[in-house]
């Protein structure tokens, strides 16, 4: 019981502290960060804090490095934080928040479909934890559509006075920006493939626990690995050596939390909920970001909130507790059938032995 409760205390922590990241993320990128130059100075800021830490408590206790299983970590840092986070930075930038915010919470969705395709998951639509399980799925699914398509009337915010970070050119303020059907549409599928890379993450790492299963130096090499494939990205594609400057800004505030928090911190809490509860539990937790983060935008920050937001996050709450509630049943079912294939063997060597006496 301690333990299931820890795991959804770290899962509260892990979207918070990704909320905290999204609201200055955003004001960052109207200010004119640039999302490839982002994405490698906030992975190398994570990796100078997470490896003498890494080092120095898991010094004793390092498990063999074979050259399969370092491709494999390899392989996910590009999934889970190289190429995820550059896409999403374009998503931001072509596109506008809204439909960003909601395709970003279709990771519980694509976590699922992708833990089902392979074999980690089961839905076993005859039975009643199975039909609950989809239900929640596609309440989920219900709740991006009326995110992504549905607006509403506004509610006003709490706070009228808007919070102004920086003084952002009109060009560098994506979220408020029009843009074309073309240039919008590209950024909604970058999004998409974002959402699939961090879901495929989730669900490949914890088969990657069982071939190297130190959490700390997983996070660690991954963060490494991120942040050499983060350089290269960047050196690439963005070769106007002015924007890689750095100020005592709303740019380095979000770096440095991004850094610590997300890239470090979060980095190894989510391995840790994944080897404890897997990765649906984990990808499940994602509308809860959705509520903090309108909470604070709407509160504090002096935001608009539509209507269509509410209920877009109500209908994804609903799927949330859905799908924990049908695992739940699901485990107990399991559990119980168990233990009814264990009573009759056990009867039966008990009257074995007593015959043999």
């Amino acid at each position: 019981m301690a333990s299931s409760t820890r795991a959804y205390l770290v899962v509260l922590l892990i979207m918070t502290l990704y909320a905290g990241g999204q609201i200055l993320g955003k004001a960052a990128f109207n200010c004119g960060m640039d999302p490839f130059v982002f994405t490698f100075y906030k992975t190398a800021f994570g990796s100078l804090l997470l490896t003498p830490i890494a080092l120095l408590l898991e010094r004793k206790n390092v498990p063999p490095l074979s050259f399969k299983v370092s491709f494999k970590i390899f392989l996910q840092a590009l999934c889970g934080i190289t190429a995820p986070t550059n896409l999403y930075g374009l998503g931001l930038k072509f596109s506008n928040s809204t439909p960003i915010s909601a395709l970003f919470s279709l990771i519980p969705v694509t976590t699922f479909l992708l833990a089902l395709l392979f074999g980690m998951e089961t839905v076993n639509l005859k039975r009643f934890h199975g039909i609950v399980k989809a239900t929640g799925v596609l309440l989920c699914f219900v709740g991006v559509v009326v995110l992504a398509f549905y607006s509403g009337r506004e509610l006003k915010p709490i706070n009228h006075h808007h919070v102004h970070f920086c003084h952002a050119n009109p060009s560098h303020d994506h979220g408020n920006s029009s843009h074309s059907r073309a240039t919008w549409s590209l950024g909604v599928l970058c999004m998409t493939l974002a959402t699939t890379c961090w879901s495929l993450w989730q669900v490949l790492q914890g088969r990657l626990l069982k071939e190297y299963p130190s959490k700390l130096l997983n996070a660690m090499l991954q963060s490494i690995f991120g942040t050499f494939q983060s350089l290269i990205v960047a050196l690439l594609l963005q070769r106007n050596f002015s924007r890689w400057k750095l100020g005592f800004d709303i740019i380095l505030l979000t770096i440095v939390y991004i850094g610590v928090f997300v890239t470090a911190l979060v980095q190894y809490l989510q391995i840790w909920v994944i080897e404890k509860r897997g990765p649906v539990f984990l990808a499940m937790g994602q509308p809860i970001l959705l509520i903090i983060t309108f909470t604070i935008s709407w509160t504090f920050l002096g935001e608009i909130v539509h209507l269509g937001s509410i209920i877009g996050a109500i209908l994804m709450v609903g799927g949330l507790y859905n799908v924990l509630w049908g695992k739940s049943k699901e485990q107990k079912a399991s559990k119980h059938q168990k233990q009814e294939i264990q009573e009759p063997y056990n009867e039966a060597t008990i009257s074995v032995t007593e015959t043999r006496v």
